[in-house]
Protein backbone atom coordinates (compact mmCIF):
# COMPACT_ATOMS: atom_id res chain seq x y z
CA UNK A 1 0.00 0.00 0.00
CA UNK A 2 1.44 3.35 -1.04
CA UNK A 3 -0.34 6.05 0.52
CA UNK A 4 0.39 10.02 1.42
CA UNK A 5 1.94 11.90 -0.95
CA UNK A 6 3.56 14.93 -2.00
CA UNK A 7 0.42 16.96 -2.95
CA UNK A 8 -2.53 18.73 -1.55
CA UNK A 9 -4.68 15.75 -1.19
CA UNK A 10 -2.17 13.75 1.47
CA UNK A 11 -4.49 13.96 4.02
CA UNK A 12 -7.15 12.66 2.09
CA UNK A 13 -5.06 9.78 0.73
CA UNK A 14 -4.49 8.81 4.36
CA UNK A 15 -8.25 8.85 4.91
CA UNK A 16 -8.47 6.35 2.31
CA UNK A 17 -5.23 4.01 2.71
CA UNK A 18 -6.75 3.13 6.30
CA UNK A 19 -9.91 2.37 5.35
CA UNK A 20 -8.39 -0.26 2.88
CA UNK A 21 -5.78 -1.69 5.30
CA UNK A 22 -8.68 -2.22 7.32
CA UNK A 23 -10.99 -4.04 5.15
CA UNK A 24 -8.25 -7.08 3.47
CA UNK A 25 -8.15 -9.77 3.61
CA UNK A 26 -5.34 -10.81 6.05
CA UNK A 27 -5.92 -14.82 4.95
CA UNK A 28 -5.22 -13.62 1.52
CA UNK A 29 -2.83 -10.47 1.64
CA UNK A 30 0.07 -9.39 3.72
CA UNK A 31 0.00 -5.39 3.28
CA UNK A 32 2.76 -3.36 3.77
CA UNK A 33 2.58 0.25 4.53
CA UNK A 34 4.39 2.57 2.55
CA UNK A 35 4.21 6.39 3.05
CA UNK A 36 5.18 9.02 1.44
CA UNK A 37 5.61 12.43 3.50
CA UNK A 38 4.72 15.54 2.08
CA UNK A 39 8.55 16.03 1.36
CA UNK A 40 8.92 13.12 -0.85
CA UNK A 41 10.44 10.53 1.93
CA UNK A 42 9.46 7.22 1.43
CA UNK A 43 9.22 5.08 4.70
CA UNK A 44 7.96 1.79 5.48
CA UNK A 45 5.80 3.12 8.09
CA UNK A 46 5.86 1.82 11.74
CA UNK A 47 2.18 1.20 11.41
CA UNK A 48 -0.50 1.32 8.67
CA UNK A 49 -2.99 4.80 9.22
CA UNK A 50 -5.58 3.63 11.01
CA UNK A 51 -8.08 6.95 10.86
CA UNK A 52 -10.94 6.68 8.23
CA UNK A 53 -12.29 10.04 8.54
CA UNK A 54 -10.75 12.99 6.29
CA UNK A 55 -11.87 15.23 8.63
CA UNK A 56 -10.62 13.79 11.72
CA UNK A 57 -6.85 13.23 9.87
CA UNK A 58 -6.80 16.89 7.96
CA UNK A 59 -6.54 17.96 12.11
CA UNK A 60 -4.26 15.19 13.10
CA UNK A 61 -2.04 16.46 10.35
CA UNK A 62 -2.36 20.16 11.20
CA UNK A 63 -1.89 19.38 14.63
CA UNK A 64 1.21 17.46 14.20
CA UNK A 65 2.54 20.16 11.28
CA UNK A 66 3.55 22.24 14.83
CA UNK A 67 6.36 18.96 15.79
CA UNK A 68 6.80 17.08 12.46
CA UNK A 69 8.28 13.35 13.49
CA UNK A 70 10.05 11.17 10.89
CA UNK A 71 8.90 7.75 11.32
CA UNK A 72 9.58 4.53 9.88
CA UNK A 73 12.44 2.81 8.15
CA UNK A 74 13.69 5.03 4.69
CA UNK A 75 12.82 2.89 1.48
CA UNK A 76 13.20 3.23 -1.76
CA UNK A 77 11.81 1.58 -5.04
CA UNK A 78 14.03 -0.47 -7.50
CA UNK A 79 13.22 0.94 -10.73
CA UNK A 80 14.02 -1.99 -13.33
CA UNK A 81 12.67 -5.43 -12.78
CA UNK A 82 13.86 -7.98 -10.35
CA UNK A 83 13.38 -9.89 -7.74
CA UNK A 84 13.56 -6.96 -5.03
CA UNK A 85 10.55 -4.44 -5.67
CA UNK A 86 12.01 -2.64 -2.76
CA UNK A 87 15.14 -1.82 -0.84
CA UNK A 88 14.83 -0.51 3.11
CA UNK A 89 17.67 1.54 4.63
CA UNK A 90 18.32 1.73 7.96
CA UNK A 91 20.51 4.27 8.75
CA UNK A 92 21.36 4.30 12.93
CA UNK A 93 23.08 1.26 12.89
CA UNK A 94 26.52 1.43 13.95
CA UNK A 95 29.44 -0.37 11.95
CA UNK A 96 31.63 -3.35 13.51
CA UNK A 97 34.48 -2.27 15.33
CA UNK A 98 33.76 1.76 14.19
CA UNK A 99 31.88 4.05 15.96
CA UNK A 100 30.48 5.59 12.98
CA UNK A 101 26.96 4.51 11.40
CA UNK A 102 26.39 2.42 8.68
CA UNK A 103 23.74 1.51 6.83
CA UNK A 104 21.93 -1.63 6.48
CA UNK A 105 19.69 -2.10 3.31
CA UNK A 106 17.58 -5.05 2.80
CA UNK A 107 15.54 -6.15 0.12
CA UNK A 108 11.58 -6.73 -0.01
CA UNK A 109 9.71 -8.73 -2.43
CA UNK A 110 6.31 -7.62 -3.28
CA UNK A 111 3.71 -9.02 -5.56
CA UNK A 112 1.51 -5.87 -6.64
CA UNK A 113 1.25 -2.31 -5.37
CA UNK A 114 -1.96 -0.51 -4.76
CA UNK A 115 -1.36 3.44 -4.93
CA UNK A 116 -4.14 5.01 -2.69
CA UNK A 117 -2.53 8.55 -3.83
CA UNK A 118 -4.42 11.42 -4.61
CA UNK A 119 -3.13 14.01 -6.77
CA UNK A 120 -0.17 15.54 -8.48
CA UNK A 121 2.86 13.06 -7.85
CA UNK A 122 0.75 10.21 -7.33
CA UNK A 123 -2.47 10.07 -9.61
CA UNK A 124 -1.09 12.38 -12.44
CA UNK A 125 1.37 9.21 -14.41
CA UNK A 126 4.11 9.77 -12.09
CA UNK A 127 3.99 7.13 -9.72
CA UNK A 128 2.55 4.80 -12.40
CA UNK A 129 5.60 5.35 -14.63
CA UNK A 130 8.27 4.56 -11.68
CA UNK A 131 6.05 1.05 -11.43
CA UNK A 132 6.39 0.40 -15.19
CA UNK A 133 9.86 0.60 -14.72
CA UNK A 134 10.01 -1.63 -11.79
CA UNK A 135 7.55 -3.71 -14.16
CA UNK A 136 5.15 -4.79 -10.64
CA UNK A 137 1.54 -5.23 -10.96
CA UNK A 138 -0.27 -1.99 -9.52
CA UNK A 139 -3.83 -0.86 -8.82
CA UNK A 140 -5.79 1.62 -11.57
CA UNK A 141 -5.11 3.03 -14.46
CA UNK A 142 -1.26 2.89 -16.48
CA UNK A 143 1.01 6.07 -17.04
CA UNK A 144 -1.49 7.77 -20.32
CA UNK A 145 -4.70 7.08 -18.10
CA UNK A 146 -3.49 8.47 -14.99
CA UNK A 147 -1.79 12.15 -16.21
CA UNK A 148 -4.94 12.63 -18.59
CA UNK A 149 -7.23 11.80 -15.97
CA UNK A 150 -5.42 14.79 -13.38
CA UNK A 151 -5.37 17.44 -16.11
CA UNK A 152 -8.95 18.94 -16.55
CA UNK A 153 -7.83 20.88 -19.69
CA UNK A 154 -6.51 17.80 -21.62
CA UNK A 155 -9.49 15.56 -20.56
CA UNK A 156 -11.87 17.72 -21.98
CA UNK A 157 -10.23 17.32 -25.43
CA UNK A 158 -9.83 13.56 -25.18
CA UNK A 159 -14.22 13.56 -24.38
CA UNK A 160 -15.11 16.66 -26.88
CA UNK A 161 -13.00 13.90 -29.90
CA UNK A 162 -15.14 10.78 -28.39
CA UNK A 163 -18.18 12.75 -28.34
CA UNK A 164 -19.15 13.17 -25.00
CA UNK A 165 -20.87 16.29 -23.75
CA UNK A 166 -18.89 18.84 -21.80
CA UNK A 167 -19.78 22.28 -21.06
CA UNK A 168 -18.30 25.63 -22.70
CA UNK A 169 -14.73 25.94 -21.23
CA UNK A 170 -11.24 27.94 -21.82
CA UNK A 171 -8.10 26.99 -20.55
CA UNK A 172 -5.79 29.76 -19.66
CA UNK A 173 -1.89 29.16 -18.40
CA UNK A 174 -0.83 31.68 -15.88
CA UNK A 175 2.08 33.20 -17.35
CA UNK A 176 -0.88 34.65 -19.87
CA UNK A 177 -2.90 35.50 -17.34
CA UNK A 178 -0.03 37.64 -15.31
CA UNK A 179 0.70 39.37 -18.91
CA UNK A 180 -3.04 40.06 -20.18
CA UNK A 181 -4.73 39.74 -17.27
CA UNK A 182 -7.51 42.35 -18.61
CA UNK A 183 -8.12 41.24 -22.05
CA UNK A 184 -8.83 37.52 -20.90
CA UNK A 185 -10.95 38.76 -18.26
CA UNK A 186 -13.10 40.06 -20.78
CA UNK A 187 -12.89 37.29 -23.38
CA UNK A 188 -13.82 35.58 -20.29
CA UNK A 189 -17.14 37.26 -19.41
CA UNK A 190 -17.71 37.54 -23.21
CA UNK A 191 -17.45 33.92 -24.11
CA UNK A 192 -18.49 32.22 -20.56
CA UNK A 193 -20.51 35.28 -18.45
CA UNK A 194 -20.70 34.58 -14.76
CA UNK A 195 -21.18 33.05 -12.58
CA UNK A 196 -18.22 30.51 -14.02
CA UNK A 197 -15.86 28.15 -12.10
CA UNK A 198 -12.06 28.57 -11.98
CA UNK A 199 -10.15 25.64 -11.23
CA UNK A 200 -6.54 23.94 -11.52
CA UNK A 201 -5.64 21.93 -14.37
CA UNK A 202 -4.00 19.48 -12.51
CA UNK A 203 -5.67 18.75 -9.04
CA UNK A 204 -8.67 16.53 -7.36
CA UNK A 205 -10.65 17.12 -3.96
CA UNK A 206 -11.87 20.17 -5.31
CA UNK A 207 -8.35 21.80 -3.73
CA UNK A 208 -8.21 25.72 -5.08
CA UNK A 209 -11.47 25.95 -7.06
CA UNK A 210 -13.79 28.78 -6.89
CA UNK A 211 -17.16 30.35 -8.15
CA UNK A 212 -16.57 33.65 -9.53
CA UNK A 213 -19.47 35.66 -9.62
CA UNK A 214 -18.31 38.86 -10.78
CA UNK A 215 -14.93 40.53 -12.39
CA UNK A 216 -13.47 41.06 -8.47
CA UNK A 217 -14.74 37.27 -8.19
CA UNK A 218 -12.81 36.27 -11.34
CA UNK A 219 -9.51 38.22 -10.23
CA UNK A 220 -9.44 36.09 -6.87
CA UNK A 221 -10.28 33.01 -8.44
CA UNK A 222 -7.76 32.95 -10.85
CA UNK A 223 -5.10 33.94 -8.35
CA UNK A 224 -5.78 31.01 -6.09
CA UNK A 225 -6.00 28.65 -8.68
CA UNK A 226 -3.08 29.83 -10.23
CA UNK A 227 -1.29 29.06 -6.62
CA UNK A 228 -1.98 25.61 -7.32
CA UNK A 229 -1.09 25.12 -11.08
CA UNK A 230 0.34 26.73 -14.07
CA UNK A 231 -2.55 25.83 -16.46
CA UNK A 232 -6.30 27.04 -14.95
CA UNK A 233 -9.35 25.84 -16.35
CA UNK A 234 -12.67 28.41 -16.34
CA UNK A 235 -15.90 26.88 -16.98
CA UNK A 236 -19.71 28.35 -17.98
CA UNK A 237 -21.57 27.31 -14.69
CA UNK A 238 -24.56 24.98 -15.53
CA UNK A 239 -27.64 26.60 -14.23
CA UNK A 240 -29.45 24.49 -11.21
CA UNK A 241 -27.05 21.82 -11.60
CA UNK A 242 -26.99 18.49 -10.06
CA UNK A 243 -24.00 16.51 -9.13
CA UNK A 244 -24.46 13.15 -10.32
CA UNK A 245 -21.04 10.36 -9.80
CA UNK A 246 -20.92 6.62 -11.56
CA UNK A 247 -18.32 3.84 -10.85
CA UNK A 248 -16.01 2.60 -13.13
CA UNK A 249 -14.52 -0.72 -12.67
CA UNK A 250 -12.56 -2.91 -15.06
CA UNK A 251 -9.73 -2.99 -17.41
CA UNK A 252 -10.70 -3.72 -21.06
CA UNK A 253 -14.54 -4.67 -20.57
CA UNK A 254 -15.70 -2.18 -17.71
CA UNK A 255 -18.76 -2.25 -15.61
CA UNK A 256 -20.42 0.80 -14.23
CA UNK A 257 -22.51 1.23 -10.93
CA UNK A 258 -25.81 2.64 -10.32
CA UNK A 259 -25.45 6.66 -10.59
CA UNK A 260 -25.05 8.60 -7.40
CA UNK A 261 -26.01 12.18 -6.55
CA UNK A 262 -24.13 14.69 -4.17
CA UNK A 263 -25.90 17.34 -2.05
CA UNK A 264 -23.73 19.54 -1.27
CA UNK A 265 -24.09 21.39 1.78
CA UNK A 266 -22.19 24.49 0.28
CA UNK A 267 -23.31 26.37 -3.02
CA UNK A 268 -20.79 23.78 -4.47
CA UNK A 269 -18.87 20.75 -3.51
CA UNK A 270 -15.70 22.20 -2.68
CA UNK A 271 -13.12 21.38 -0.38
CA UNK A 272 -14.79 22.17 2.97
CA UNK A 273 -17.89 20.30 2.02
CA UNK A 274 -16.51 17.28 1.26
CA UNK A 275 -14.13 16.95 4.04
CA UNK A 276 -14.67 19.39 6.82
CA UNK A 277 -18.31 20.20 7.57
CA UNK A 278 -19.92 16.90 7.37
CA UNK A 279 -23.10 18.44 6.17
CA UNK A 280 -22.86 17.03 2.95
CA UNK A 281 -25.21 14.58 1.64
CA UNK A 282 -24.67 11.52 -0.93
CA UNK A 283 -28.14 9.87 -2.27
CA UNK A 284 -27.36 6.25 -3.34
CA UNK A 285 -29.10 5.60 -5.93
CA UNK A 286 -29.97 8.94 -7.48
CA UNK A 287 -33.41 9.69 -7.39
CA UNK A 288 -33.46 9.99 -11.70
CA UNK A 289 -35.43 8.38 -14.34
CA UNK A 290 -34.38 4.51 -15.56
CA UNK A 291 -33.09 6.12 -18.79
CA UNK A 292 -31.33 8.92 -17.40
CA UNK A 293 -29.79 6.66 -15.31
CA UNK A 294 -28.96 4.31 -17.95
CA UNK A 295 -27.27 7.20 -19.96
CA UNK A 296 -25.42 8.53 -17.31
CA UNK A 297 -23.72 4.30 -16.51
CA UNK A 298 -23.01 4.45 -20.57
CA UNK A 299 -21.03 7.88 -20.42
CA UNK A 300 -19.49 6.69 -17.54
CA UNK A 301 -18.21 3.77 -19.42
CA UNK A 302 -17.31 6.06 -22.67
CA UNK A 303 -15.06 8.68 -20.68
CA UNK A 304 -13.68 5.78 -18.83
CA UNK A 305 -12.62 4.37 -22.25
CA UNK A 306 -11.84 7.68 -23.76
CA UNK A 307 -9.21 8.15 -21.60
CA UNK A 308 -7.97 4.73 -21.33
CA UNK A 309 -8.38 4.11 -18.04
CA UNK A 310 -8.11 0.99 -16.30
CA UNK A 311 -9.25 -0.88 -13.01
CA UNK A 312 -11.11 1.66 -11.60
CA UNK A 313 -12.50 5.61 -11.81
CA UNK A 314 -15.36 7.72 -10.61
CA UNK A 315 -17.36 9.43 -13.46
CA UNK A 316 -18.76 13.28 -12.58
CA UNK A 317 -21.50 14.81 -14.29
CA UNK A 318 -23.46 18.07 -14.16
CA UNK A 319 -27.06 17.99 -14.44
CA UNK A 320 -28.89 21.19 -15.01
CA UNK A 321 -29.52 24.36 -17.61
CA UNK A 322 -32.86 24.83 -18.77
CA UNK A 323 -33.19 22.20 -20.91
CA UNK A 324 -31.48 19.62 -17.84
CA UNK A 325 -28.66 18.99 -20.02
CA UNK A 326 -26.75 16.02 -18.56
CA UNK A 327 -22.37 16.97 -18.99
CA UNK A 328 -19.32 14.95 -18.37
CA UNK A 329 -17.41 16.85 -16.09
CA UNK A 330 -14.53 14.51 -15.27
CA UNK A 331 -12.78 11.36 -14.44
CA UNK A 332 -11.03 10.65 -11.28
CA UNK A 333 -8.59 7.62 -11.67
CA UNK A 334 -7.77 7.22 -7.56
CA UNK A 335 -11.10 8.24 -6.18
CA UNK A 336 -11.79 9.20 -2.32
CA UNK A 337 -11.40 5.44 -1.32
CA UNK A 338 -13.20 5.41 2.49
CA UNK A 339 -15.88 3.03 3.33
CA UNK A 340 -18.32 6.23 3.11
CA UNK A 341 -16.79 7.84 -0.04
CA UNK A 342 -18.93 8.13 -3.50
CA UNK A 343 -16.95 5.19 -4.74
CA UNK A 344 -17.40 2.17 -2.42
CA UNK A 345 -20.68 3.55 -1.82
CA UNK A 346 -22.08 3.26 -5.49
CA UNK A 347 -20.35 -0.20 -5.86
CA UNK A 348 -21.84 -1.12 -2.31
CA UNK A 349 -25.80 -0.18 -3.85
CA UNK A 350 -24.40 -2.04 -6.75
CA UNK A 351 -23.82 -5.24 -5.08
CA UNK A 352 -20.41 -5.08 -4.75
CA UNK A 353 -19.18 -4.59 -0.81
CA UNK A 354 -16.15 -2.83 0.13
CA UNK A 355 -13.71 -5.65 0.72
CA UNK A 356 -14.50 -7.97 -2.62
CA UNK A 357 -14.17 -4.46 -4.61
CA UNK A 358 -10.64 -4.64 -3.20
CA UNK A 359 -10.44 -7.73 -4.07
CA UNK A 360 -11.78 -7.13 -7.40
CA UNK A 361 -8.83 -4.33 -7.90
CA UNK A 362 -5.95 -6.60 -7.04
CA UNK A 363 -7.25 -9.42 -9.68
CA UNK A 364 -7.83 -6.49 -12.33
CA UNK A 365 -3.74 -5.25 -11.73
CA UNK A 366 -2.48 -8.88 -11.83
CA UNK A 367 -4.86 -9.58 -15.21
CA UNK A 368 -3.60 -6.35 -16.68
CA UNK A 369 -0.02 -6.72 -15.95
CA UNK A 370 -0.02 -10.36 -16.83
CA UNK A 371 -1.64 -9.48 -20.43
CA UNK A 372 1.38 -6.57 -20.80
CA UNK A 373 4.35 -9.15 -19.95
CA UNK A 374 3.12 -10.94 -23.21
CA UNK A 375 4.48 -7.88 -25.16
CA UNK A 376 7.80 -8.01 -27.16
CA UNK A 377 10.44 -6.32 -26.18
CA UNK A 378 12.42 -6.84 -28.95
CA UNK A 379 12.46 -6.47 -32.61
CA UNK A 380 14.49 -10.01 -33.17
Amino acid sequence: MLYGGRSGEHEVSLASAAAVFAHLDRKRYEPVPIKIEKDGRWALADKPPSMMSAGDVIEQVRVEAARPVREGREVHLVAYPGEETILSIDRTSRAKDVDLPSAIVTGLALDAIFPMLHGPHGEDGTIQGLLELANVPYVGSGVLASAVGMDKAIMKILFAARGLPVCAYRVVLRHEWDQHADRIASELERVLKYPMFVKPANLGSSVGISKAKDARGLRDAMALAAGFDRKIVIEAAVTNARELECGVLGNDEPDASVPGEIIPSREFYDYEAKYIDAESKTVVPAEVPKKLADIVRKLSIEAFKAIDAAGMARVDFLLGGSDESLYVNEVNTIPGFTTISMYSKLWAASGVEYPALLDRLIALALERHAEKQQLRTSVT
